[in-house]
Order: structure tokens, then C-alpha cells, then sequence
């Protein structure tokens, strides 16, 4: 995680770190990165965790939905039986439509 919290500080960092505890890893700075304090960096681990912590609902439904293709499905077919839909998504329908016409079942 101290990766993570050194990149949200400064996202063109260039470092390498030993270790993977703030209180004792060594961080090398590279190509002129101004060097950051650990106390900053233990600061910027907090908001990554409390951010990570945050998003728990995204990781529990990532694994609960249907792949994406099955979802591209069921859209697709939705907008097929409705025609506001498809005036809606029309360059989405006529898109799937095209492939289907020129690969028939």
C-alpha cells in the first residue's frame, strides 16, 4: 500500500521500495522525484485504505454479476422487444442488428 499512497501524492514518482511496512522499508527516489516524508506517506496510506474500505459494495457486486457478455445480451434482446428502446439505442441496436444479418443463426 505504500506504493499506492506515494502515487496518489505524486502520480510521476519514480521509486523503489524494500520492504513493505512505512516504519521500516527504505524508499529510493529515481530521476529527480522530490522525495516525500514517510509521515505524508502514512497520512496518504489512511485515505487509500478508507478509500479501498469504501468501494466493498463494488468488490461484492463485481463477483455477483453476470459477465459482461450476458449482460450485453439480456440488453440486447430488451431493446429488440421494445421499440421506444430501440429508438433510444438505435445505433446500439442497428449496430448488433448488422452483425446478426450478416451471421445468420
Amino acid at each position: 500500500m505504500v506504493h499506492k499512497a506515494i502515487l496518489k501524492i505524486n502520480p510521476n514518482a519514480q521509486f523503489t521500495i524494500i520492504g513493505d511496512d512505512i516504519n521500516t522499508c527504505e524508499i529510493k527516489w529515481h530521476n529527480g522525484t522530490t522525495p516525500i516524508s514517510k509521515a505524508d506517506i502514512e497520512a496518504k496510506m489512511v485515505e487509500v485504505q478508507a478509500d479501498y474500505d469504501a468501494k466493498q459494495y463494488q468488490r461484492d457486486r463485481a463477483s455477483q454479476y453476470p459477465e459482461l457478455k450476458d449482460q450485453l445480451d439480456l440488453l440486447w434482446h430488451s431493446i429488440d422487444r421494445d421499440a421506444e428502446l430501440k429508438s433510444k439505442y438505435f445505433d446500439f441496436h442497428q449496430a448488433i442488428l448488422a452483425v446478426k444479418a450478416k451471421h445468420p443463426k
